[in-house]
């Protein structure tokens, strides 16, 4: 299994779950920040056209090309079929950012022979590995 930094640093593609509109917000500040080291956002929200200037996608089946990683910004309860719809994606990897646990979602991301990782902010990894997409 990969670490939680190889994971983001050998991610391309990521689908952030609840990504906001509200910039106050870390679902806004997080991917905005990966955006902006190098990584793709592929924002999913149903209720925002766009979300720092990229179109976004209702649901995850919506986004019809391969993902690398799953990001979860959505309450625990929410994960467990977030997780199930990144199984159905065949995402290899999810992501639940900090603050966010769940039993249930981590057993259904590790049946499914997906990597996961949970309480953990992709920005702070990012740091902490100096970690960028940029060429």
């Amino acid at each position: 299994m990969r670490s939680a930094q190889q994971i983001l640093a050998e991610a391309e593609v990521i689908a952030v779950v609840g990504a906001s509109r509200e910039p106050w917000k870390p679902s806004h500040t997080v991917p905005l920040q990966m955006l902006r080291y190098g990584w793709r956002i592929i924002p999913v929200n149903p209720y925002a056209d766009e979300v720092f200037g990229v179109k976004t996608v209702p649901t995850l089946a919506d986004i019809g090309e391969p993902v690398d990683l799953v990001d979860i910004f959505r309450p625990a309860a929410d994960a467990v079929e977030i997780v199930r719809q990144a199984v159905a994606i065949k995402a290899p990897a999810v992501w639940l950012q900090s603050g966010i646990v769940s039993a249930e979602a981590r057993r259904i991301a590790t049946e499914a022979g997906m990597e996961y990782v949970e309480d953990r902010c992709l920005a702070v990894e990012r740091a902490m590995g100096n970690l960028t997409r940029l060429s």
